[in-house]
Formats: C-alpha cells, sequence, structure tokens
C-alpha cells in the first residue's frame, strides 16, 4: 500500500483548509487507498527560511523528520489555501527548506478559498515552485470553492457523494503516477 503524506499548509487563525486535509487523510484510509499522514505546518515551529536543510549547521528535529517523511513517502498531496492570489508563506518555507526530497516526488494540489474559485489562481505559481525543484507535480487538481460550506472542521464535506466523485478522480491520478515513478525505477 503507497504512503501518502498530506501537507496542511495553513497556519492561519481559524484556517479552513484543513478540513479538507483530514478529509483526504479519511478518504485514503476508509477506502484503504493508502497509508496517510497529516503534515500540519501549524503544528512545527519552523523558522523563516534562511538554508536549505542540507546546509544548516543545527536543523531542529521537526525540520529532519518532515525530511525524512517526505523522503519516505511515495506521494504528497498539498492543501493550501489561496491568500490573495498565492499560496502561504509557511509552505514556500517548507518548500524552500527541503530540495532533494522533492525531485521526482508525485505530489497532487489541492487549493481551497472562501469564494468562487477554490484557490485556482494560486495553482500556476505553486506549480512552478515545485516544478522548479523537479517535483513532478500531477495534472490532475482539486480545487475547494466556499470551503465553510463544502467541508465542516471535522472534513466531513455536505455533499460527500460528489465530493468523493471528485476526489476518486483526483487520488486516482496521484495513485496512477506513484505507480508510474515505481515502474520507471525498476
Amino acid at each position: 500500500m503507497p504512503k501518502i503524506a498530506i501537507i496542511s499548509a495553513s497556519v492561519r487563525k481559524g484556517r479552513k483548509s484543513h478540513s479538507v486535509a483530514l478529509y483526504f487523510q479519511n478518504y485514503l484510509t476508509q477506502k484503504q487507498l493508502a497509508e496517510t499522514e497529516i503534515l500540519d505546518l501549524d503544528a512545527y515551529n519552523f523558522p523563516i527560511f534562511e538554508e536549505r536543510l542540507r546546509l544548516i549547521e543545527n536543523p531542529t528535529e521537526e525540520m529532519l523528520q518532515l525530511a525524512k517523511t517526505i523522503t519516505e513517502v511515495d506521494g504528497v498531496i498539498i492543501v493550501t489555501p489561496e491568500y490573495n492570489g498565492g499560496y502561504p508563506a509557511s509552505l514556500k518555507n517548507v518548500i524552500d527548506l527541503l530540495y532533494a526530497e522533492w525531485k521526482r516526488k508525485p505530489i497532487a494540489i489541492a487549493t481551497v478559498s472562501a469564494g468562487a474559485f477554490g484557490g485556482s489562481q494560486v495553482i500556476t505559481s505553486l506549480q512552478f515552485s515545485l516544478w522548479k525543484i523537479g517535483a513532478l507535480v500531477i495534472p490532475a487538481m482539486f480545487p475547494v470553492p466556499t470551503v465553510e460550506k463544502t467541508f465542516n472542521e471535522d472534513g466531513i464535506p455536505t455533499d460527500k457523494e460528489s465530493i468523493d466523485k471528485k476526489a476518486g478522480v483526483f487520488v486516482n491520478e496521484l495513485l496512477f503516477w506513484i505507480k508510474a515513478k515505481e515502474a520507471a525505477e525498476k
């Protein structure tokens, strides 16, 4: 069974995107599609980016654990809100902290907003940052408009059937690229 890390990118008070991370953890676990771990950036106490992990003289245990987890998982789902057309500094901080860990790692992007477009403006800038460091960003996206109406705080969707159908397409694409990477490395 593949291992998938789910990055909950927001550290904002009252954040709504974390409910989508919880949803994916429940979805993948209940359908027995993958082992999951949520990497909640709100739980980490990373300093503002000064240098890549491999060049930091005394990295924190949290930094080392994050790098180990990203290295060991088969794929990543990033759940990020859109803030003023971009993604949060907490996510940029983590992307820049690591480097080799992202190389050819299959990554799926779920975007979230309170508005009607589901964070669609953030996708291009996030894809570009990940492509620049060699990540394998899958083509399927999972935008969530009006997140506070679509999910409750425990990650339960208001229209489970519709959201599960959309998630099925998204997750299957990530699983395809995980398998394709494994086949290519044999």
